[in-house]
């Protein structure tokens, strides 16, 4: 196959690319399944051991932007193609313009960056391709990493729901977080630009 120019890719800045998952993704995903404390902090509990054909399975669901699935799954790849994370557009309701993103950088990549350069593309795909209005999310309060990138994005702590996840033996709070389209444009003013 030819090689591909990237100079002009709206789905790229300059630390990482976004891709459509593959099949050959289940094998990261599996192994991120072993990381219990950052799936804690992603899914609220813990799960059970993970089962390689049943992450086979699920991964293939993913694969192709089936739209029936009811979110846009993606791959996180640095600009060299080696993947880092994926992250997922959902929850969309298009009467409101509200919706949420779902996002795990892998084991070992965190702290780089990657996950707020994801974030920053597919926040401006949602508003200003979509003509969604309002990113909504939640993290548990020990999440202290993911609190801090939803700062840096200019997302607003909009409250708290005292004591509302049990887990690691003891009830957490789950603080609310929201990203106005407006809130975001102002935040990527201050930004340094991403290409």
């Amino acid at each position: 196959m030819k090689p591909i120019c990237y100079d002009n890719y709206y789905w790229q800045n300059d630390l990482v690319r976004l891709r459509a998952v593959v099949a050959e993704d289940w094998e990261r995903a599996y192994h991120n399944l072993f990381d219990s404390q950052a799936r804690r902090m992603l899914q609220y509990e813990i799960e059970l051991p993970p089962v390689p054909a049943c992450v086979q399975e699920a991964n293939q669901k993913w694969v192709g932007f089936d739209p029936t699935t009811g979110r846009l799954m993606f791959t996180v790849e640095t600009l060299e193609g080696v993947a880092v994370g994926g992250l997922n557009l959902g929850s969309i309701n298009e009467r409101n313009g509200t919706f949420h993103i779902g996002i795990q950088v892998d084991v070992g990549q965190r702290g780089k960056g990657y996950g707020t350069a994801a974030m920053r593309i597919l926040l401006g795909y949602a508003f200003f391709e979509r003509r969604l209005n309002k990113y909504n999310c939640t993290c548990l309060e020990a999440n202290v990493a993911s609190m801090a990138m939803l700062k840096k994005l200019g997302c607003v702590q909009e409250g708290i729901r005292r004591q509302n996840v049990y887990t690691d033996g003891r009830y957490m709070d789950e603080i609310l977080f929201g990203l106005t389209k407006d809130d975001f444009t102002a935040n990527e003013r201050k930004l340094p630009a991403p290409h």
